[in-house]
């Protein structure tokens, strides 16, 4: 028996706020199984898969544009903007057709993981709708307005958007406080199996020192120009999620696709040290793993320097700059990020936190909220 049924729309950029979305799902299910989510997005349905217990529909959409990309590190801010000039103001014949559909599949609430399409289709049926969010992206574009000034426009329409939200949950680490009903702890998944069955099933030692290297959801096959110093480090073993089309464990090396049998948190808990982009999935679950990280830097993307912050103030870490990363100048450094040793963790998950929100609030009616659009959309990153 369903109790209620939720729409949920994810921006498609990159993996992290897809999995902070399913973490939300999975903690809400575990409260309460009865609780059916109807997810709308362009990130491959595999991945809910990989991270749901109980059924769920899905809706292929193009939810969000966020940001294009080069590669994991860098960003087209002109292709940004000529998707954005294709896709707002939101058109009704885009938002009317969706939000007839959640009438249809009888959702009582719509959340949205900062794609503001779903906020504009809660309007349109009359339903609630819960922003969750350590940014949005009025906020990212505006370090990149000066540069961009085809931007401006979509950041005032993208302000008006996400202040309309009936409800707002903001996960630390937080890029802009703003008004919000709730703030939470890092969001993450949680692991399924045990570190040492991890190691068993890639035949990696137990007692090895273990190093997980990840970009997020983004190709990372052109950011690994290390591999033969991997393979020549002897002193350590490696996993590298997203490097290969097939499982491929040569040497101290385990290289696999991003959609594989093995779940992404087993993964990261398995291991005894992170090294990849600040992302927030990765800070976030690294963080409550309690791992040593050695970030990435992107110096042009805002959220970033929030992420390097959060590091350093409340995690183990160890910086490297993109040249460091891409000829393996980091792996200098790795005795001394594993050195730093793993902190014990005994705190609340954010997942849990914004799902007892979401079911505490999923019948919530009446009209959204007033409130002022921020004002700093001139400034700059």
């Amino acid at each position: 028996m369903i109790s209620a049924t939720i729409a949920y729309f994810i921006t498609p950029h990159g993996f992290g706020h897809a999995t902070r979305a399913c973490a939300v799902m999975a903690a809400a299910q575990r409260i309460d199984p009865t609780v059916r989510f109807e997810i709308f997005t362009r990130v491959p349905r595999w991945l809910f898969e990989q991270s749901l217990a109980l059924p769920f529909g899905y809706h292929d959409v193009l939810t969000d544009i966020g940001l294009a990309q080069h590669n994991a590190l860098h960003e087209d801010v002109d292709e940004t903007v000529r998707r954005l000039d294709a896709f707002l103001p939101f058109r009704p014949a885009l938002v009317d057709p969706l939000a007839q559909q959640a009438t249809a599949l009888v959702c009582s609430m719509v959340v949205c993981d900062i794609a503001p399409l779903g906020i504009a289709v809660a309007q349109a049926a009359g339903l609630p709708s819960l922003l969750i969010e350590n940014f949005t992206w009025d906020w990212i574009y505006a370090g990149y307005a000066s540069d961009a000034p085809g931007l401006i426009p979509h950041i005032v329409t993208l302000q008006h958007t996400f202040a309309a939200a009936t409800h707002t949950v903001q996960t630390e680490p937080i890029c802009q406080l703003r008004r919000n009903d709730l703030v939470t702890a890092p969001v993450s998944r949680v692991p399924r199996l045990s570190r040492d069955a991890v190691r068993a099933r890639l035949g990696i030692p137990l007692d090895a020192p273990l190093v997980l290297i990840t970009m997020g959801g983004l190709s990372a096959a052109d950011q690994h120009g290390f591999l033969d110093q991997l393979a020549a480090y002897r002193d350590a073993w490696f996993i590298l999620p997203g490097s290969s089309a097939t499982l491929d464990v040569t040497g101290n090396v385990a290289r696999m696709p991003h959609q594989s049998s093995f779940y992404h948190p087993d993964l990261l808990h398995a291991a005894d040290a992170v090294v990849g982009k600040t992302g927030y999935s990765t800070v976030a679950e690294t963080h409550h793993a309690g791992l040593p990280y050695g970030y990435v830097s992107r110096p042009k993307f805002r959220e970033s320097d929030v992420m390097e912050a959060y590091i350093q103030a409340h995690m183990r870490g160890i910086g490297f700059t993109e040249a460091e990363f891409r000829d393996g100048a980091w792996l200098e450094r790795l005795p001394e990020l594993l050195a730093l040793g793993r902190i014990r963790r005994d705190e609340a998950n954010g997942a849990e936190q914004a799902a007892r929100f979401l079911l505490a609030h999923y019948t919530t009616t009446g009209n959204a909220r007033p409130a002022a659009p921020s004002s700093d959309w001139v400034a700059s990153g």
